[in-house]
């Protein structure tokens, strides 16, 4: 999958500043990007929209495990 790199990265509203578990989210056109503040070099998980869009209505509704 093709990399994008954001304009505007936006930070988690449900990221603390504690232990260092930020996360930043960032789109162009139709993908969104995800990284780690902490690791920002590491660079970033790339998903179509539509399939973020997917995974974030799972989290939100607590159907994700680990």
């Amino acid at each position: 999958m093709n990399q994008i790199e954001p304009r505007n990265w936006r930070k988690a509203s449900h990221s603390g500043s504690e232990h260092g578990n930020c996360v930043e989210a960032g789109s162009d056109r139709d993908k969104v990007a995800i990284r780690d503040t902490a690791a920002r070099e590491a660079g970033a998980i790339t998903l179509p929209a539509a399939h973020f869009a997917t995974l974030l209505a799972a989290a939100r509704q607590g159907s994700l495990t680990l």
